[in-house]
């Protein structure tokens, strides 16, 4: 049976990721609230949110899970012809409610989004206490592509991405990728399956090894200096 959180008790414990469904895969809770408390719990588990409008919150742990060691990134032909030219400019932290927002945007394969405003709301809050961050990829001052996500400890665990020109959620992503290794981290959580992803060099893991790494570098500290805001291309 599914377990039915309390939106009122933030500091509820989940229920074990061994408890979620199959069918769907990785569905664990449903309720609770979206305070900062229960996201880094639930994130600390190996557990994020998703669900759409007027839907309750959905808690999931997917087996198996989607995820890339910094310092593997693949960068393609094509990409790296980009990078190369200084197609981009880069930055992080520097406009993350746009990059959310931007996120929420239709996509050409999806009707709705799930980054609702409780959802914008909520890790707009996670960003106030340094805890969520975005990386920005910019074309002549314009905003053409990021991502955000969520860190603890050595892990960065990515929520969503988004493009407004060829390749520029990539070439955010391979930014992102540099300045987590460079600052330490080692893992980026990727969620679950998508061929964009797997372009990149993600790769899936069973749940329980997942949660083991969650164990181990969730309690480790990143390098000192990580996160002060810069601009650079690659």
């Amino acid at each position: 049976m599914l377990t039915v959180l309390n939106p009122f008790d933030k500091h509820q414990p989940f229920p074990t990721v061994d408890k979620a469904l199959r069918d769907p895969n990785g569905l664990l809770a449903m309720g609770g609230c979206l305070s900062p408390e229960r996201l880094c719990n639930a994130y600390r588990r190996g557990i994020f949110p998703w669900f759409g409008e007027n839907e309750p919150i959905l808690w999931w742990s997917p087996d198996p899970r989607l995820v890339l060691r910094p310092e593997q990134v693949k960068v393609s032909r094509s990409l790296g012809k980009r990078l190369k030219r200084g197609e981009f400019a880069f930055t992080h932290d520097v406009c993350f409610a746009d990059v959310v927002e931007a996120c929420a945007g239709p996509r050409s394969m999806a009707a709705g989004t799930w980054i609702t405003a409780d959802m914008k709301r909520a890790y707009r809050r996670l960003y106030e206490q340094g805890l969520a961050h975005s990386f920005e990829a910019w074309r002549e001052g314009r905003l053409v592509g990021g991502l955000y996500g969520v860190a603890l400890g050595r892990v960065f665990f990515g929520e969503s991405m988004f493009h407004r020109a060829t390749d520029a959620s990539k070439a955010a992503f391979a930014y992102a990728c540099g300045r987590l290794a460079e600052w330490g981290y080692a893992l980026i959580d990727c969620q679950v399956h998508t061929q964009h992803l797997a372009s990149l060099g993600a790769g899936e893991i069973p749940r329980r090894e997942f949660v083991r790494l969650l164990n181990l570098y969730c309690e480790q500290t990143a390098a000192s200096g990580a996160w002060q805001p810069r601009e650079e291309s690659l």
